[in-house]
């Protein structure tokens, strides 16, 4: 069974027709202390009793908020229209929120696809769209919807890990939006028999566990190093090649094998080199130093 509407009237028509009504009600009390006439007295007595157990049936709705009906624990419907509403005086009401609720996990230490310890918070945005499965099919559906996201954070971070030595392949750190976007259609299929649609779920904390974070720091320093070591290395080879073209084209001097490479390794040295070299000056020949 899913959510359905149920009977209610306008409150402003029905709050005039009982003003009338009790209107009517203490007329007739006064005109039988006028005759004093019990039985007119007694009418009116119950009457207005009666007038009180109608009025039960008054109750509001706010702008984004339901109310679930039930008549004897059998569920009767859910009334979202706004403002003052009857219905059944019979009828137990019980308010629900319908508006856009967030909330923050707390922050689980869990293992990574390469079953590194990390630690993993979310924050979920959901709200109820189905009131029935959200007040019937769940015992506590607020309480439903922590634990359950916890869960499927849980179950998406073992899922990548937590930094990928291969682009193409998607982790915790480097591929924000899939994450987040698995993360939330994880916490949806959990939650749809809850009646709560999931609205956003992006990851709000990540980090390595305590007890390694000195080590990958050292492993993610040292990935960058050699990263900007190739990336120098290139560059040096290029400018090497650059000018040993640039010299023979020119053709101003000319260098045997043994000159190239010992120009290659100076050269390298000087591009390569983390300080500034210093300058040997060469008083001799080309071939005597």
């Amino acid at each position: 069974m899913n959510e359905r509407k149920g009977l209610s009237l306008s409150g402003i028509p029905m709050l005039l027709v009982s003003l009338l009504a009790l209107s009517g009600i203490a007329a007739l009390f006064l005109d039988g202390l006028d005759r004093q006439d019990a039985g007119a007295g007694i009418t009116a007595v119950v009457l207005f009793a009666l007038w009180m157990f109608l009025n039960k049936g008054f109750f509001q709705v706010q702008p984004n908020q339901g109310q679930v009906l039930q008549l004897f624990g059998r569920y009767a419907g859910t009334a979202r229209d706004e403002g003052l509403r009857w219905t059944n005086p019979f009828y137990a009401k019980r308010s629900l929120s319908l508006r856009v609720r967030n909330f923050e996990s707390s922050k689980l230490k869990v293992n990574d696809f390469d079953g590194n310890p990390i630690e993993i918070a979310a924050v979920v945005v959901w709200q109820v769209v189905d009131t029935y499965e959200a007040v019937f099919q769940v015992d506590n559906y607020e309480n439903y919807v922590q634990i359950q996201s916890e869960s499927a954070l849980r179950q998406m971070a073992q899922s990548y890990p937590y930094d990928a030595h291969d682009d193409s392949k998607p982790s915790l750190r480097s591929h924000g939006e899939v994450i987040n976007t698995h993360l939330r259609d994880e916490i949806q299929t959990r939650l749809g028999k809850a009646g709560v649609q999931v609205v956003e779920a992006r990851i709000s904390h990540l980090a390595y566990a305590q007890e390694i974070a000195q080590a990958m720091l050292q492993r993610q320093q040292a990935g960058a190093i050699i990263a900007a070591r190739m990336l120098i290395v290139e560059g040096a080879v290029s400018m090497v090649e650059m000018a040993l073209q640039r010299l023979e084209q020119g053709g101003q001097v000319k260098l045997d094998e043994e000159r190239k490479a010992s120009m290659v390794s100076n050269l390298l040295v000087v591009l390569c080199g983390e300080r500034g070299t210093q300058p040997v000056v060469n008083t001799g020949t080309l071939y005597n130093g």
